[in-house]
């Protein structure tokens, strides 16, 4: 037999329908005698409730508070769970992150998961027992309080809980049946993998695709605990329980080593992400330091950068630089680099919310010549200008208009053989 944990996002445990759906996915794990432990978020649009609340209460709330408030939603859920596991016989028992306790840094709102005791847990296992946990939070221990993960925490939680149990799989359990070559929504031929590797699903995860947080995908990378993506709205009965040493996989994706992936793909998915900005700085002084003159102000308002580009003007003596932020942080970008002018000495500030990034992903690249020409011709056939380009062992990004960017993904979708029948 095999210790599971299963994970059920918000839109999986919406209403009381919904969580006894979840209530038969869980009876099929335990009927299997698998020890399981459940990883529960607020029912849909539960925690938006909470922080809207907590904002209307005041502007400048104390983060502890932010954190006793929202964490509420996961401890609802988790009880009605266990509610009905009861109803239909299987013995369960809700559990908050500070009972366990999982133990997080002091970031209120943002908390990062530093130790996991599992042996109460393992316990309740022996009895046949199922552990139903609110995921996003955990207890901070200098101050005793509840601390949140921030946003898509609950994967994380779900990942460090599978770590801690030795689980033989985490199953994130959504409302889509895997992990795709693209979106199906923009390219109806998209094709659902049955494996990716962690490199390539954490590249997705922070390059635009919304199923897994980059967290969870980063923990799981780090202690290779084999993940798989399920949707939750499957009938439970078509789904295998999980048993020791499973390998094989019919149904969503499995995120693991990529030693499990017999023969990668050259390009295993394209992504894409509508929440970028650029800025574009010119006429400055081309000299050494410039760069740490721009982009340490930034740094210090902690506000990201990602694609960056320069360019020298014809005299040699002044340059242009372009780079790319969250738009949600673009106003803010702008206000940091108008204090600076005086020490940047910049003849010019531009910026564009009207930009999509693009990315090429595949662990197949470290080992194949002219991916990157293929990307650049086919977006040159369709007329499609490239404004900036960032790349990796396993990733391509291009920076384009955004009137451009379905007919971008769907030529590089085609262009790379991912097109399914």
């Amino acid at each position: 037999m095999a210790v599971v944990v299963m994970k059920f996002g918000g839109t999986s445990v919406a209403n009381i329908e919904r969580i006894r759906n979840v209530a038969r996915h869980v009876k099929r794990e335990a009927d299997a005698g698998n020890s399981v432990a459940v990883v529960v978020s607020a029912m849909a649009g539960t925690t938006n409730q909470l922080v809207e609340w907590v904002r209307e209460a005041s502007a400048m709330h104390d983060a502890r508070e932010y954190d006793a408030v929202v964490a509420s939603g996961e401890q609802v859920t988790a009880g009605l769970l266990a509610i009905v596991l009861q109803g239909i016989g299987i013995p369960a028992r809700s559990w908050q992150g500070w009972q366990i306790p999982i133990s997080t840094n002091q970031a209120h709102g943002a908390a990062r998961i530093e130790a996991i005791d599992g042996s109460e847990i393992k316990s309740r296992f022996a009895d046949g027992e199922v552990a139903v946990i609110t995921g996003f939070q955990g207890r901070e221990p200098q101050r005793n309080r509840i601390a949140t993960l921030g946003r898509g925490g609950s994967d994380t939680s779900a990942v460090a809980i599978a770590i801690a149990l030795d689980a033989e799989v985490c199953d994130i359990y959504t409302d889509v049946d895997g992990i795709y070559t693209t979106d199906p929504r923009v390219v109806p031929k998209a094709r659902r993998l049955s494996k990716i590797a962690y490199e390539e699903m954490l590249e997705m995860a922070s390059l635009g695709s919304k199923v897994l947080q980059t967290r969870s995908v980063e923990l799981a990378m780090v202690h290779g605990m084999r993940t798989r993506v399920l949707s939750s709205f499957a009938e439970p009965e078509s789904i295998q329980p999980v048993r020791a040493g499973m390998k094989d996989n019919t149904v969503g994706t499995i995120v693991c080593d990529e030693d499990e992936i017999v023969e990668a793909q050259v390009v295993s998915g394209i992504a894409y992400a509508k929440d970028e900005a650029k800025v574009t700085i010119l006429g400055v002084a081309d000299k050494p330091g410039v760069a740490a003159t721009v982009f340490g102000p930034l740094a210090a308002a902690n506000i990201d950068v990602d694609m960056i580009v320069q360019n020298l003007s014809s005299d040699g003596k002044r340059t242009d630089m372009t780079f790319t932020v969250e738009a949600t942080q673009l106003d803010k970008a702008l206000a940091v680099l108008e204090g600076a002018r005086d020490d940047i000495r910049y003849r010019e500030l531009n910026s564009s919310a009207d930009v999509v990034k693009v990315s090429v992903i595949g662990i197949g690249m470290r080992s194949h010549a002219g991916v990157a020409a293929k990307m650049f011709e086919a977006l040159a056939e369709k007329s499609i200008n490239i404004l900036a380009i960032t790349t990796s062992e396993i990733k391509i990004s291009v920076l384009i208009h955004s009137e451009y960017a379905e007919l971008a993904v769907r030529t590089l979708h085609s262009v790379y053989g991912l097109d399914g029948d």
